[in-house]
Order: C-alpha cells, then structure tokens, then sequence
C-alpha cells in the first residue's frame, strides 16, 4: 500500500539534487538537506508511530517523514557466491548458525537486535583463502556484469535527486569474513593473504566502476568500512597506508577522471588515525559520523576546513535525553549546518530507547532551526 506521509516535505526553492551538491561543495543553498539514516530493527515494532501506521523498514520511514531523497547505487563487488546460511546447533537461549560470510556465530533464540558471539572463521588460512577466492571471487561471474542501458533508463540525467555510486569495501567485508580478532591476527600472521584480499576487493571494484562510470550521471561516491571502534582502528596504520590508501587512490582516480570529487564512506568508532589517509586518496567525507565513538564533528570540520564534509553527528545518546538535551546538541551544531559541508542526522541508525514523541520533536526543532524560514 502506498505510504502517506504524517509530516509535510520541508519547503524549498530547489530540487534536492541541487540542495545536495550545492550543500555538500560550500556553495548558497536555500535550507539545509533533510535525511536520516535510518532506525533500529526494533523501533518498527516498538514505535506506535511505526506500528500504527504499517511502516516496516526505513525505505518506508523515509517516505513516512517526507524526507529529502538521495540514491544510491552498487554492483556485485564482493563476495559472489556467499556461503549457504544454515544453522547448525541449538540450546534453549541461542541458535549457531553459518551466515553468508562463512562465520559460525551464536544469536539470541528471542531474535532481539544484537551483535553475535562470533565462534570462528571459515577463512583463516592462504589456503583457506585460495580455496575460496577461486570459488566465489571470480571477476568473470556473470553476476558481475551490469545492465547499463537498464540503469540508464532507470537514472536519467534530468532526476532531480543525487545519486551517488558505491565503491565498495577494501577492508569492511574482509573484516565480516575474517573476524575482528582474525583480521588483527592476520595483519602479522597473513600479511601477504590479506594484501591479496585488499587487491581482490579493489579489483572487483575497478571492474564495476569501469561499467557504469560515464554511463550514468552521478553526483557522488559512497564505500563502507567499518574498521574502526572507540579506541581507534582494527587493523595497524602501517598496513592501512601501506596497503590500502593505494588502492583508495586507484579507486579515486577513477572517480576525478568522471568528475566525482565528493566521496563518503562508512565507518563507524574513532576515525580520526585514519583521516589523513582518506584525504590523501580521496574520500573527502565521514558518514555516519558516530559522535561518542570519536568527537564532536564541528571539532573535525574546524581543524581540517574544507578538506572534509560529515553527514550525521547527532548524538543519538542525547535524542533519548529529551527536548532540553535535543535542543543544546542542535544549537551545538548550528555553526557547522552554517558554514557547509555537513549534513546533520542521528549518528548511526536511531535506537528504540528515544521515544517517538522525542523523535518527532527533533525534526520538528531541525525543520525550524535549518529549514527555509
């Protein structure tokens, strides 16, 4: 059934392809661009808002609250394929399962949303690896062959919203294959297996963009990592400026040779020993910038200037708080929505612990503070 929205679009004199690139370059813009990255699992069957009116995933939370629309659009550039999911024990508490990426992990029985207790890897070993890059990482899969002439069709140039392209994962997807203590171990252990893998994923990569990059008219480039946590990242930054900022830059270059200069990735914790080596190869922005994990974005925007845009940056800790609460971490980010180069949003998917009436009074206050007046 079609979605109706419970709030009215915030008003604007431009198409929000325009707001966006306009926003995100440092350029006039006549509001800020409005989006959110989304909820947990749960608040789709915990929130009245969400229960009452049959809104079921954030694709239909989006049309819900009227936001402004962005795209964004990926190819097979990783693992292809997955392994078969399956469980494999049970006790009264917790289900063992394989998932796609070959991982043995214990989940809650009760399905609550959770991170799993990981018991170990299918891939450990270069033999391990050998084995199963000739079994799912061929580049020749069929599967990786993209329909341009369809995604033409489907993203004609006249669209009035930006659309970015995904440039996949260098490290992300071999730490959900590998395991954060496996990756750590095979940073001293495997060196050699995991550059290969790093050349794996950034060849699979090259092999997308080249399909689809000057065939389609984007606006932006997005990657997702997730490398990092509160105390910094997961893999040394010897091996990250060694190993991965250059193929980040094989991948950049691509991207500038189509005139690509806005690029994202997302990765959660303490980005910041990381920074350096983004912008040295290209990726220009933070998303969805978690703010405990690391430090208040206009920090960040005030020490590298307009080097570096973020999206996100709303203490999802101080939404559960309250207006008060709401209203200081707003006024605390009024100079970065003014100065450009940043998008304000929950930093991260927004937990069922802030009530929905909070929910709805920070994007009412949003809409007031950094909307069209």
């Amino acid at each position: 059934m079609p979605i109706t929205p419970c709030r009215a679009k915030w008003r604007g004199t431009m198409t929000d392809r325009e707001r966006f690139n306009r926003q995100m370059h440092y350029l006039s813009i006549d509001r800020c661009f409005n989006m959110e990255f989304g909820y947990w699992d749960e608040n789709f069957t915990e929130w009245d808002l969400f229960v009452k009116n049959g809104i079921r995933n954030n694709g239909e939370a989006d049309v819900f609250f009227n936001f402004d629309r962005i795209g964004n659009l990926g190819g097979n550039t990783w693992m292809h394929p997955a392994f078969e999911s399956k469980q494999v024990a049970e006790t009264a508490t917790s289900r063992t399962i394989i998932d796609g990426n070959g991982l043995y992990k214990e989940i809650p029985k009760d399905g609550h949303d959770t991170i799993p207790r990981y018991l170990r890897a299918t891939i450990v070993t270069p033999e391990d690896w050998k084995r199963e890059k000739a079994l799912r990482f061929d580049r020749h899969d069929p599967a990786r062959k993209v329909d341009v002439e369809a995604l033409r069709r489907a993203y004609p140039p006249s669209r009035d919203y930006a659309l970015g392209v995904f440039c996949g994962s260098l490290m992300g997807r071999i730490r959900d294959m590998l395991t954060f203590e496996g990756i750590a171990l095979a940073i001293f252990d495997y060196p050699d297996m995991l550059e290969d893998m790093v050349e794996t994923a950034c060849v699979l990569t090259e092999d997308y963009l080249d399909q689809v990059l000057g065939k389609v008219d984007f606006d932006y480039a997005s990657g997702w990592e997730d490398i990092c946590f509160k105390n910094g990242p997961i893999v040394t930054l010897d091996f990250f400026t060694q190993v991965v900022v250059p193929r980040y830059k094989r991948i950049g270059d691509r991207l500038h040779r189509h005139g690509i200069d806005l690029w994202y990735t997302d990765c959660d914790g303490d980005v910041r020993p990381l920074l350096p080596g983004f912008l040295e190869a290209g990726i220009n922005c933070l998303f969805p910038y978690e703010v405990n994990s690391c430090t208040h974005a206009l920090e960040l925007l005030n020490e590298y200037g307009r080097d570096l845009r973020i999206m996100g940056g709303v203490d999802k800790m101080e939404l559960a708080k309250g207006p008060a609460a709401i209203k200081a971490y707003l006024e605390s980010l009024a100079p970065a929505v003014e100065r450009g180069g940043y998008i304000p949003f929950c930093d991260h998917r927004c937990p069922p612990n802030v009530r929905p009436d909070y929910y709805l009074y920070y994007l009412d206050l949003k809409e007031a503070m950094f909307g069209l007046h």
